[in-house]
């Protein structure tokens, strides 16, 4: 089984809902997971940690959500290591807003990049204007994910 840590970042709450049912359905399909609001760059250094998924909304004008702010900076100004460390982002936005649509999952995805992380998967872009039950899409999206992983 996968030993899993989602970094979730929120200004409503969406992402970390979206985040707290990703983490049950992994739990019950046996997986160890940690969630983690805000989170922490270091964390992403775990030890045995087989992916790192992010869930974003997006705020502003494409920008991460404050409780994600010392996370991207932290990502840019002293990354961790983690050369290998598996990685995936869940983004929230909404297509209204034009090229800013899901700034933030966009933004975290290639950070983590230039860190040295490998994505697994291109990012999961959720428009809030096709679906209002967001995890609706991304619960069978990350269990697809992490059964990937396992095989």
């Amino acid at each position: 089984m996968a030993k899993v840590l989602i970094i979730s970042g929120s200004v409503y709450g969406t992402a970390t809902l979206v985040s707290d049912d990703i983490k049950a359905a992994l739990e019950a399909a046996g997986h160890q997971v940690t969630h983690q609001e805000g989170g922490s760059a270091d964390s992403l250094a775990g030890e045995g940690l087989d992916l790192a998924l992010i869930c974003t909304s997006t705020t502003g004008s494409g920008d991460v959500p404050a409780n994600l702010m010392d996370f991207e900076n932290a990502l840019f100004d002293a990354p961790p290591r983690v050369a290998g460390l598996k990685y995936a982002v869940i983004a929230l936005g909404d297509s209204s807003y034009g090229d800013s649509f899901c700034g933030a999952g966009k933004t975290l995805d290639r950070a983590m990049e230039d860190i040295g992380a490998v994505r697994v998967q291109e990012p999961l872009l959720i428009d809030a204007i096709e679906h209002s039950t967001p995890e609706d899409v991304a619960v069978p999206w990350a269990e697809s994910l992490v059964a990937g992983l396992a095989s």
